[in-house]
């Protein structure tokens, strides 16, 4: 009788591969989601109508007429003035996240048409450090805003920001106020302005130009305000009303005019720019 037992050899199984970025796991619904059906679908689960996050080119092909949009101030780079030294430097940030996106900053601007209207436009990218706005972006969208007045067309901006830039100290919440005077000119001018807000719209950004709209829409289900839900309750040591810092939240309340699923944005500002156009 043997002492020992003889092992079982067997054949070691071969994981089965799934590429990276081909699926989705939806948070609304806990579906998987084909990566080509997102897409097709400008990114909304086609099963629950959760909204996933979109890039700023996305939005811009889907809002604009084909070959309409023109860039205007790519060639805008970040500069490192408080020579900002953490777990990683902000150059190095900024490099990293320009070679993952594709773009040079947070936000992607110029101007284009839609259904035959001239509209100067300002997106902003979530995925380039969360859309926090430094110079360039507060300078790309006062120069959008700028064009818009000097050409007597509509202004568009798309929010999606977690705030201001710390590695840009006071420079980064300097924007709030320039991007807001620019804003005032345009107004002075009787020219419209139309606010989109997506998720998340937060903190320097919401309390400046994204909340300064003629007209204000949000996608369903954005998260907008100041400061996060948890860093109000911790500090007021208040329960929070339900949805609170929601887009339905906050169309209940006034804050915002109207909530648009994302495949009738266009629809409906193309519908405010005809209204807009008529009563100039």
């Amino acid at each position: 009788m043997a002492i020992f037992k003889r092992p079982a050899l067997k054949a070691p199984r071969k994981k089965r591969e799934i590429p990276q970025g081909l699926w989705q796991k939806c948070p609304g619904c806990s579906q998987v989601v084909h990566e080509i059906e997102l897409a097709q679908n400008q990114r909304v689960c086609p099963r629950c109508d959760h909204h996933f996050s979109q890039s700023a080119k996305e939005r811009i092909e889907n809002l604009l007429d084909p070959d309409s949009f023109v860039e205007r101030d790519g060639n805008l780079r970040s500069v490192d003035t408080l020579q900002f030294q953490g777990m990683a430097s902000y150059k190095d940030r900024l490099k990293k996240y320009q070679e993952a996106t594709g773009l040079t900053d947070a936000v992607l601007s110029g101007h284009g048409m839609i259904e035959g209207y001239k509209v100067a436009i300002a997106v902003m990218d979530f995925s380039f450090l969360a859309a926090t706005m430094g110079s360039v972006v507060g300078e790309r969208i006062t120069r959008t805003i700028e064009y818009g007045t000097a050409n007597r067309c509509a202004v568009i901006i798309v929010s999606a920001s977690g705030g201001a830039r710390m590695y840009e100290g006071m420079l980064s919440l300097m924007q709030m106020a320039k991007t807001s005077g620019a804003l005032a000119r345009h107004a002075g001018q009787r020219l419209p302005y139309i606010s989109v807000l997506t998720n998340p719209t937060t903190a320097g950004v919401m309390a400046s130009f994204a909340s300064l709209g003629d007209v204000i829409i949000a996608e369903p289900k954005s998260m907008i305000g100041f400061a996060g839900p948890r860093v109000i309750k911790e500090t007021t040591h208040q329960d929070l009303p339900e949805r609170f810092q929601t887009a339905e939240f906050l169309e209940e309340h006034g804050l915002i005019d109207l909530i648009v699923h994302r495949k009738k944005i266009r629809a409906q500002i193309t519908e405010f720019l005809t209204y807009f156009s008529t009563t100039q």
